[in-house]
């Protein structure tokens, strides 16, 4: 019996995985001439079980292993990513991306990971975009754009070419209507191996989950994040609009309960503050905020996500210090010139 068909039947008996078993796994499932439906049959058992942590780690070191790698290792020890694992079905904005370009132009190393938009119509590649980043760039232009810039985005498809040997499971289990543990790995995967990360996660039970895998994986600075929109709905980010479960890794593992808007100095926005819609549309609202015109909720949300970064980070002694220094950025002309940068630097 194949390796992977046997681990699916001790999957199927409530049985963890090993890290041995999962380095297993993890050669199975990118095996080009591997069978499809024992890798649909493996992944729809893992989720049936219910990942844990260790396992997750586990396979995000696999993973990390047979990426490419973009040698910006001098950068990833004073760097962040602000990420999310998309699944929510929320519709809210890009507002990662455009925490990236806040941060950068607060002298902040970033390093993005993303794709396309697969749960949304707008994923953080398609803005990163159409605001100019070639999601394409060779090696020596990523390395020049941290040094240039202070970021980087890393499109996952370039980076990460193991994946298209799951793509056709992955499809299967979407038209079941069912997810699989590369639903939520994408966040631990970054090619650049940033030391701190911000991870917004789609559902509660995953706050703690990932936290404990960021902890695994020795994040410096890590925090897991989920906003409750109500009964059974949530988003997959920290926000103004809604109570905020939070855990933290590394440096922050003390730092965990719900966070409000209120204790950091904000006003509770409505929710339709934070919607967002197309490419166009969503490059539509980045400029009306840069010209002093975007929803309340929403600026404060990316202030939020850029000031517990910059205090994160060390930046700021309190998260609303460091929302400070991020509004300031935001509206005070510096994030509208760091995205200009980024077209001329991309285009040259």
């Amino acid at each position: 019996m194949p390796a992977l068909d046997e681990l699916t039947r001790s999957l199927e008996a409530k049985q963890d995985l090993s890290p041995a078993d999962v380095s297993v796994a993890a050669k199975a499932l990118t095996d080009a001439e591997a069978n499809d439906s024992s890798k649909v049959a493996f992944l729809r058992a893992l989720s049936n079980k219910g990942e844990t942590a260790a396992e997750v780690a586990a396979f995000a070191r696999e993973f990390q292993a047979l990426a490419v790698d973009p040698g910006v290792q001098r950068w990833a020890s004073q760097a962040i990513d602000i990420v999310g694992t998309g699944g929510d079905h929320a519709g809210g904005f890009n507002i990662s991306t455009l925490v990236v370009f806040t941060l950068a132009s607060a002298g902040v190393t970033v390093m993005k990971h993303g794709n396309r938009g697969i749960t949304s119509k707008t994923g953080s590649a398609d803005l990163f975009s159409a605001l100019g980043v070639n999601l394409q760039a060779p090696a020596d232009k990523v390395c020049r754009a941290l040094d240039e810039l202070g970021f980087v985005f890393f499109f996952a498809p370039a980076y990460h070419p193991a994946f298209k040997h799951i793509a056709p499971a992955r499809k299967a289990l979407a038209a079941e209507g069912r997810r699989s543990i590369f639903n939520i790995l994408g966040p631990l995967v970054n090619p650049g191996r940033p030391s701190s990360i911000i991870l917004g996660v789609f559902s509660p039970a995953w706050v703690p989950l990932m936290a404990d895998a960021m902890e695994t994986l020795g994040v410096g600075a890590g925090l897991s994040v989920h906003g409750i929109l109500g009964e059974q709905r949530g988003i997959d980010e920290l926000t103004t609009a809604t109570p905020n479960l939070v855990r933290g890794a590394g440096r922050l593992r003390q730092v965990g309960g719900t966070w409000t808007p209120e204790e950091h100095g904000f006003v509770r926005a409505p929710f339709d503050e934070l919607k967002g819609g197309d490419v166009g549309q969503n490059v539509a609202i980045v400029e009306a905020i840069l010209a002093g015109r975007g929803p309340r909720g929403l600026v404060d949300t990316v202030v939020f996500n850029a000031g517990t970064a910059l205090w994160m980070c060390g930046r700021a002694s309190t998260i609303q210090l460091g929302a400070e220094q991020a509004r300031e950025c935001l509206l005070g002309g510096a994030v509208k010139a760091k995205i200009a940068a980024t077209r001329e630097f991309y285009a040259s």
